[in-house]
């Protein structure tokens, strides 16, 4: 039987939409919003007719009618804690994410927009694999202060879909293997993957630093940066997510930019490049004690992933840990088709999202 699906990804400086018949991507679309473009609204929620005026018209420009659609999923947004695979969107999904969302993401305003356009034809919308998926096991969320626990915050889309086709290449089930995955991206997360769940987590604020994000930063100096009436939270908040990383050090978050700058001779943009690739190292020996060692294989997957010379300096540091692999790219817009599919298939079964 052949489904048609529509997958529909808001990121912060774009909108992806594409359409797949069962495995194959039929069109897909990437529209870029400039920064001007996007400062007319004050808030995520405020772009909701912007993004889903942006889905229709993607549908008209490719004479696709949504009665014709079998399902229509969305990037997950920030729901609360959820379990991994699909969760059909519903009314109280939809009230959540538009008046009591966990945190703003522009991934947000992808389930109310399927949901919206679904539902006069009764077409099923789900999402997937969502940004606040939570299956840490407990021993993982102990912080050393108990006012913040660890969360699981990481690229989980990518995450488990890199894993399962490295699965599905290895002729093994996925949730028989230990698998750590790297997402290398404008954040850097990586996670440990055992008996099917992602049962730890680096977040990009607790690990490695990245193209615009600062990573883990020594906690009683940026505590007397905090205090010491130089800088508002704003401004913090921005050297932490934005305006760290290689952007505070290089300038730049280009990393092909960066690595012009090495082979001509740039010795502090090779130290600080290095230093990157030190740390998703460091980030990937830490997770490989949470399975005793016994790890089946490490994947590095997102954009950065791309560049042989980081993945290579990786490699070097951790390949005694377990076979090493590389699958570049986001890969998202066929991680959240596969995953519909899968449910139209009755492969999976969605869950059912409730108010907690």
């Amino acid at each position: 039987m052949t489904y048609k699906i529509l997958a529909i990804n808001p990121g912060s400086t774009s909108t992806k939409i594409a359409l797949f018949e069962n495995e194959k991507e039929q069109f897909r679309q990437n529209i870029e919003h400039s920064s001007a473009e996007l400062a007319k609204f004050k808030s995520i929620v405020e772009q909701y007719d912007f993004r889903k005026d942006a889905v229709l018209t993607f549908l008209a420009k490719n004479n696709v009618t949504v009665s014709e659609l079998s399902a229509i999923v969305a990037r997950g947004g920030n729901l609360g804690a959820l379990k991994g695979g699909a969760y059909r969107v519903n009314a109280a999904m939809v009230d959540t994410l538009i008046n009591r969302p966990t945190s703003q993401h522009p991934a947000n305003m992808a389930a109310p927009i399927g949901y919206e356009i679904g539902k006069s034809m009764s077409i099923p919308v789900y999402i997937y694999d969502a940004i606040c998926v939570d299956e840490l096991q407990d021993i993982a969320r102990i912080s050393g202060m108990p006012v913040i626990p660890r969360v699981s915050y990481a690229h989980t889309l990518n995450m488990r879909a890199v894993g399962r086709k490295l699965a599905a290449q290895l002729g093994k089930d996925y949730a028989s293997l230990n698998l750590i995955i790297a997402h290398l991206g404008g954040g850097i997360t990586v996670s440990i993957h055992h008996s099917g769940r992602m049962i730890d987590v680096i977040p990009d604020d607790e690990g490695p630093f990245s193209p615009q994000r600062a990573g883990r930063v020594p906690c009683s100096s940026l505590i007397d940066e905090c205090y010491s009436g130089k800088y508002d939270m704003d401004t913090m908040r921005k050297m932490q997510r934005g305006k760290g990383g290689l952007v505070a050090y290089l300038g730049t978050n280009n990393a092909i930019e960066i690595q012009e700058r090495i082979t001509a001779g740039d010795k502090k943009a090779e130290l600080v490049f290095h230093a990157m690739a030190y740390q998703i190292a460091k980030a990937i020996g830490d997770l490989a004690t949470v399975v005793n060692g016994k790890v089946d294989g490490i994947i590095l997957t997102g954009g950065l992933a791309h560049s042989k010379l980081l993945t290579d300096l990786v490699k070097e540091r951790v390949e005694f840990i377990a076979p090493f692999h590389v699958s570049p790219g986001e890969n998202e817009m066929e991680s959240l088709a596969l995953g519909a599919l899968r449910v139209l298939r009755g492969e999976e079964t969605a869950h059912e999202y409730a108010l907690t």
